[in-house]
């Protein structure tokens, strides 16, 4: 039933959304001087190395150190804060769920270094498709802002965020079910209440 609904409306996103992407791709494009889609190497299921695609929101002439990015990063386009506080740039990976690399609702996928380092029963949040959404991200929804507040902001990724986005991810598939999905989508798109 997961698989029939990401592939559903996935397709049905990628349709609805195609005009909206193509005006974001033509923005980006034109900010960044380049493509304005962003490919990524991401850990998928199993530990499978996969292409993730968004809108890219940052320049490319500029020297990444980092994969933490804060509120008020300089790589980050003037479109790419507008994409990033709206979720824009996040619609192309419809067609990495389309592709069944990813899930609408599931862990994060992060760059490698992270959830493939990963050892013991935290493992298993390789088990599953990573998604566009996930309780953990809810969560987390304003980590750039909170990041920017620390000294420290790889660290404090590292050490206090990393790992309770895992032990979140490692509850989502103890708890799962078709309907927890459809909650945390909703909660996606309406804003989570605090019952």
């Amino acid at each position: 039933m997961k698989r029939l609904f990401d592939i559903t409306f996935s397709l049905l996103g990628l349709i609805l959304f195609s005009g909206l992407i193509l005006l974001a791709w033509i923005i980006a494009s034109f900010e960044t001087g380049s493509n304005g889609f962003f490919f990524q190497r991401r850990v998928g299921k199993n530990g499978k190395l996969f292409n993730i695609i968004k809108i890219k929101t940052m320049k490319s002439n500029m020297r990444i150190d980092t994969t933490v990015t804060t509120l008020g990063d300089m790589r980050i386009t003037k479109s790419g804060r507008f994409f990033r506080k709206t979720k824009i740039d996040e619609l192309p990976q419809l067609w990495n769920v389309l592709l069944g690399k990813m899930s609408f609702v599931g862990p994060r996928p992060d760059v490698p270094g992270f959830a493939d380092q990963l050892t013991g029963k935290d493992k298993r949040v390789l088990d599953i498709l990573p998604g566009i959404t996930s309780i953990a991200s809810l969560k987390y929804k304003n980590e750039e802002e909170l990041l920017s507040k620390q000294s420290d902001p790889v660290f404090y990724n590292k050490n206090v965020i990393f790992p309770d986005k895992v032990k979140l991810n490692l509850e989502y598939i103890e708890k799962w079910s078709f309907w927890l999905d459809l909650k945390i989508i909703i909660w996606t798109v309406f804003g989570k209440n605090n019952e």
